[in-house]
């Protein structure tokens, strides 16, 4: 059972999606807020799976509310739901910790399937989100060779990427359970402002990883 807070602050929409999701099996919604600063409240008081969250709403934005949300509670994820398809927000969503960016467009599946992948630590993009991104990242790469975000762990997990290694092999080798190789990968390509594990292995190959 994924447990799911909404926040958005238009009403219709967040009773909409909260009586929306009610109804899919393995989704539970535990609390909706309005504002950025009652979703971290709400998010740090209920722990759910999951924070829906919008990005424009009264006092703390979602990306603000994302990144406090992230840093205090490591283990719930966040999905951004919202009308902003713009490539700067995107980036600054996902540099605050978000795992997932959809548009309000995205039908049911789409963001259920978005909400399950969050919650196992998967980095998911909307399609015409996706596009975006890789064209951010197309011309704005990161400096070559630079890792110096990445802890001893991620920097561990990034080499067995570069080697080829599958998730499977990785929490086997590590020791630790598939969903924690996933988060450490997340948290991998956000920092490397990368959008897949092709990308994440040229990086990885321009630091000397091998």
């Amino acid at each position: 059972m994924r447990r799911v807070l909404i926040v958005d602050d238009h009403a219709t929409f967040r009773l909409g999606l909260g009586a929306l999701l009610q109804t899919v099996p393995g989704v539970q919604v535990v609390g909706e807020a309005d504002r950025g600063q009652a979703a971290v409240a709400m998010a740090a008081s209920l722990r759910p799976d999951v924070v829906v969250m919008d990005l424009h709403m009264p006092d703390v934005d979602g990306v603000a509310a994302t990144e406090r949300i992230v840093r205090a509670h490591p283990e719930t994820a966040v999905l951004v739901l919202t009308m902003d398809d713009d490539g700067e927000a995107v980036f600054a969503a996902i540099r605050a910790g978000a795992g997932g960016y959809l548009l309000k467009t995205a039908g049911q599946d789409e963001i259920v399937r978005a909400i399950h992948a969050v919650a196992d630590g998967d980095l998911i993009f909307g399609g015409p989100v996706a596009a975006r991104v890789r064209a951010m990242v197309a011309n704005n790469p990161a400096p070559a060779g630079d890792l110096t975000g990445l802890t001893a762990r991620e920097r561990e997990v990034l080499t067995m990427i570069v080697r080829g290694e599958g998730n499977a092999v990785i929490a086997r080798h590590l020791v630790v359970s598939p969903k924690t190789v996933r988060n450490h990968i997340t948290r991998i390509f956000r920092k490397l402002d990368v959008v897949d594990r092709a990308d994440a292995i040229r990086k990885g190959h321009a630091a000397g990883l091998r």
